[in-house]
């Protein structure tokens, strides 16, 4: 009988073995984790462009200058911090006319010509604005001093960065309370984090958005429509994975 059991027992032990050998891969659970962080836009962000049309190059630079510097001085006079200007492009380039020919009967010739009649300058420049409550009023500053086009006012948060690291952490803390009760359900104990991924967070930008001013109903003396800022949403999803026993 002892050496029947002993039998067993080498059998039972080898068979475990074969087992292991077999599947060496230790259990796992995964979960997924959400953070979300709402913030209140703080700053105001806007664009302005101006066009100059000249015979030269020099001309056209001067000009366009000229009204881009009045807009710059402005701007410090009314706040806005030089760190906070900053040019999105510059172009000059040729500017061409078509111009037809008169052909005789019977004459070959070609019909028209592009000639060159002068250079344009286009300067585009985005402004941040800190004190919203100022926005619409240096809108209106930036299009009384000849800016060719104004794009729309977007109430934006600017430091972005801190909100994702505030809404990754939300979402870790999630995962992990899920991954508890999840053990505790499965009568299974956590032993240690095996995988981590992030997807990328979504950032969704304000829901409303100021377009271009109408300078003459500034003139005429209407106050400005109210511009509601919104929230913005920052969103972190985390998936870690758990070796389990």
């Amino acid at each position: 009988v002892f050496m029947l059991l002993l039998a067993l027992g080498s059998y039972a032990s080898l068979n475990f073995e074969k087992i292991k050998h077999l599947d060496p891969t230790p259990a796992t659970i995964s979960v997924t984790g959400e953070g979300e962080v709402l913030a209140v836009p703080d700053i105001g962000q806007f664009t302005f462009s101006v066009r100059a049309e000249a015979e030269d190059a020099a001309t056209a630079q001067e000009e366009s200058g000229t009204v881009v510097n009045s807009i710059i001085a402005f701007l410090k006079e009314s706040g806005v911090d030089e760190k906070d200007i900053k040019t999105l492009n510059y172009n000059l380039y040729p500017k061409y006319e078509w111009v037809e020919k008169i052909c005789l009967p019977g004459e070959f010739c070609q019909r028209g010509e592009q000639v060159q009649i002068g250079f344009e300058v286009n300067q585009s420049v985005q402004v941040k604005v800190r004190d919203t409550d100022k926005a619409t009023t240096i809108i209106s500053g930036v299009g009384e001093r000849e800016a060719t086009n104004i794009s729309g006012l977007d109430f934006v948060v600017d430091d972005t960065d801190a909100l994702q690291v505030e809404a990754r952490a939300l979402a870790i803390t999630d995962a992990k309370e899920k991954a508890r009760m999840l053990a505790k359900d499965l009568g299974v104990d956590l032993v240690k984090i095996t995988g981590y991924n992030e997807e990328n967070g979504r950032y969704t930008p304000p829901m409303y958005e100021a377009r271009t001013m109408s300078l003459d109903m500034a003139e005429s003396g209407f106050g400005g429509a109210e511009l509601p800022m919104g929230e913005d949403q920052t969103v972190s999803r985390v998936t870690i994975t758990y070796e389990v026993q």
